[in-house]
């Protein structure tokens, strides 16, 4: 690995415009299609324009905050001692591929990434499981660092901490690097959308990608297959939204003029309201609260 600049001291615009030069650790798992906090098409747009993409919300916030109290605790649990880096790293032989990594550990070859997680992502660290676009980050950070293994340790807010080691696999490395590499050239340097996810955040991208319009009829070849398809979901949403309301006017005609019905799966309420707009009572009476009981 080389590097491609110090961390330390260095503000976050300029840190944002260095990650735009390749595809970083949370990159990878977007371009996979394996992170459920950002797409391919985001990853796109931010290595594309001169924008800084600057998120951020109280979640990441408090993940930075509590990053080097989860790198004692791994210090503790374990008995190892890591160090920060300091430096944002590349691939000499792919040197679109970044590394600004959390720790490393003093005496192996391998690193640390320290991650937090709410108590309703609980599930998702249990019996042994790590969250995939965690495990695509740490393989890929493993390959630009050329390191044997890759530590995550998690602190669930409130209830535990845990940690895992990720065994370097040469097979599951090649098949990464050729998806990032992929994805950077024919899609990056060549200025070529990558397939859109179906989000919403890959309308707002196409929009403005192409924000400017002309009268112009092209020829609609390809898509038959996929408008009948279309027409068939529009019919089956629309039927199933009626089978929905259907639903819930029983639901209305079974409790008259209780406001709350409970069984042993699900609690209802459902109370008219009293307004000078109309549409707020409609959506009061055609769309009750409907939620698992606790």
């Amino acid at each position: 690995m080389k590097k491609l600049t110090a961390t330390l001291g260095l503000d976050k615009e300029e840190w944002l415009r260095c990650r735009k030069q390749g595809l970083g650790g949370s990159d990878a798992g977007a371009v996979c299609g394996l992170n459920p906090y950002r797409t391919a098409i985001q990853v796109y747009q931010d290595k594309t324009t001169d924008e800084i993409e600057d998120i951020d919300n109280e979640a990441m916030r408090q993940g930075r905050e509590f990053e080097d109290y989860v790198a004692r605790r791994f210090m503790e649990a374990t008995g190892k001692k890591v160090r920060k880096a300091n430096f944002m790293y590349y691939d000499e032989e792919h040197p679109f591929m970044l590394a600004d990594v959390d720790r490393m550990i003093v005496g192996e070859n391998a690193g640390l990434e320290c991650k937090t997680a709410s108590p309703y992502m609980a599930e998702k660290w249990a019996d042994g499981k790590i969250p995939l676009s965690y495990q695509i980050q740490c393989l890929h950070y493993m390959s630009v660092c050329k390191a044997d293994a890759w530590y995550i340790a998690v602190l669930i807010y409130g209830r535990e901490f845990k940690y895992y080691k990720i065994e370097r696999d040469e097979e599951m490395l090649a098949d990464l690097i050729q998806i990032e590499k992929d994805f950077w050239e024919n899609h990056v340097l060549k200025k070529v959308l990558p397939k859109p996810d179906g989000s919403e955040l890959a309308d707002s991208v196409i929009a403005e990608y192409f924000k400017k319009s002309r009268e112009e009829t092209v020829a609609l070849t390809g898509f038959d297959e996929k408008l009948n398809r279309r027409q068939e979901l529009s019919e089956m949403i629309e039927s199933m939204g009626t089978e929905k309301r259907q639903i819930e006017q029983e639901l209305k005609l079974f409790m008259g003029e209780a406001e709350l019905a409970e069984s042993g799966q699900y609690r209802i309420s459902w109370k008219p309201v009293s307004s000078q707009r109309l549409d707020e009572k409609r959506l009061k009476e055609e769309r009750p609260e409907c939620s698992p009981a606790n």
